[in-house]
Formats: C-alpha cells, structure tokens, sequence
C-alpha cells in the first residue's frame, strides 16, 4: 500500500473503512461506469496512420547489458535493497508514458484527471492497462506489453549509457521531473522535461508507472538475475499488489530517487498512476 503521507493514509483508512461499512460492493454509478467501458472495449478500434506512425516512433531501443538494480544508499528502503545485478536482452521502450490520447483512440473512453491529449493516462486500473494494450495490439498487429520492473529500472538509469544520476537524467530533480516541488499538485503534458541519457522522458515524476511484477518487499536478493520477472501468480486476472516505479507530481525530491519501488492493487485507480509501453521487438 502507498503511503505518502501519514496524515494522509489516517484519512483513507477512515474513508476506506466507512465505505466498506456503508456502501455495496459496486455502486449503480460505479456498475454503469464499468459496463460503459467494457462495451466500448469491445468495439473494434484502429489508430490513424498519424497516430501508428508516431507510436512506433517514439518506441525507444534499449541496448542489452547488465547493471546493479536496487540500493546501497542508507536512505534506502528494505523494499529497495539489497542491490544486486541484473542482466537483460535488449528492449524497446515508450520515449514517454502512454498519453490520453492514444488511450482514448484505442479504448473510446478516458477519465483522466486534469484531461488533456498530450497528458499521460491516468484513473485507470492495471486491469485496464492489459485490456487497452490487448486492444492495442490487434489494431497495430504488434506485442506490446508493460516493462518489467527490471527493464523500467534499468532504461531510467540510463542503460548503457547510464551516468549513475539520483534522479532519472540529473542530479537536479527539477531539471527532469514534475514532482511534489513544482507540479501544484497535478500531472503534466508529456516531454516538457529534461529527457534521460536515453531519450526517455519522465522517469523520475509526473506519474507512477506500473510493471507487469509483483510487488514483493523480499524479492530483492544479493543473486545475480538474467531478464527476472516476479509474477508468482499465472492468472493475470488474480488480485495482486503490482510494483510502481518513478514517483508522481505529489511526491518529494527524497521519495522521488531512481531506484525507488512502490506498489499499489491491480484494481486501484488513482490520479497519479499511469503506464508507458514496452515491446521486445517492432
């Protein structure tokens, strides 16, 4: 569970408590909502050669190799240590997170905070991420899919090219993110930072992304790993908590650091949560 703030998790503790004791399970509101997207799921969606042209564009080539992923830092949290090395085939991956859009060309539908087309995608679930990105690729005939944490890790570091920042593309948060420091509390246009060593924008702020991983506060260990993904759980279906990686525009410089890991249910929407693609070839 993310807590941010401790004031804060008080507060949705009580919300959440109260809504259990007082509400159904689904409202008519909430129950029409879901019926809505399912439906216009369903309906068959193609993107404009504008919008394919451009998506396969911005799809950025990660060169292969091995890199510590985790923390020695003492600020670091146990969920983050202990580092270890990692190695992985090469990989491409979204230069930004997934915009409203695209989303909404594919899906025919968006309930984004602070709506805007070239703003990233938010207020959907994981489960939403998978249907949009099967949506996705049977009208491009393409296999894109979520990073896996490891691959997220690595591509924020930088790669290959890796200067070994804090942050993802500077020491200097404010040169690269929309965090809790400058966002007024809310998400931003796409690419209006600072890119990383690799192209890659907003990697550290604007949103959390979500990975295809599980999260696990012990799966970090002092074993060297090839391509690992920890998903123990074969339905994709299943309720599980899934990692989050980058930080958001409420979160501090000191919450914000590359290496960073939170987590949050597969079924939670929230405003400051969203995805960027992965696919191992084009």
């Amino acid at each position: 569970m993310r807590l941010p703030h401790c004031q804060i998790c008080v507060k949705l503790l009580l919300i959440l408590l109260s809504w259990l004791l007082l509400t159904p399970l689904h409202s008519q509101a909430d129950t029409a909502e879901i019926a809505t997207e399912n439906q216009k799921a369903t309906q068959p969606r193609t993107l404009s050669d504008e919008l394919h042209t451009q998506l396969l564009k911005e799809m950025i080539w990660i060169e292969g190799g091995s890199f510590e992923m985790g923390s020695r830092l003492p600020t670091a949290g146990n969920r983050e240590k202990p580092a270890h090395k990692v190695t992985l085939d090469g990989f491409y991956i979204g230069k930004t997170e997934v915009t409203q859009q695209l989303f909404e060309a594919i899906m025919g539908w968006n309930y984004s905070y602070f709506p805007c087309p070239n703003c990233p995608v938010n207020n959907l679930s994981w489960f939403n991420m998978l249907l949009f990105i099967e949506r996705l690729n049977k009208a491009t005939n393409k296999n894109f899919r979520l990073p896996t944490e490891a691959e997220w890790a690595y591509a924020a570091k930088g790669g290959q090219q890796s200067k070994n920042y804090l942050y993802s593309g500077s020491n200097n948060i404010d040169e690269v993110a929309w965090y809790a420091g400058n966002a007024n509390k809310r998400s931003h246009p796409v690419a209006t930072k600072k890119p990383n060593e690799l192209g890659l924008y907003d990697m550290t702020g604007n949103l959390w992304e979500f990975c295809q991983d599980t999260m696990d506060r012990l799966v970090y260990t002092e074993q060297a790993r090839i391509n690992p993904l920890h998903s123990p759980h074969k339905n994709p279906k299943k309720r599980a908590m899934k990692v989050l990686r980058g930080s958001g525009y409420e979160f501090a410089a000191n919450e914000s650091e590359v290496f960073r890991r939170d987590g949050a249910t597969n079924n939670v929407r929230m405003a400051d949560i969203g995805f960027r693609l992965a696919i191992t070839k084009k």
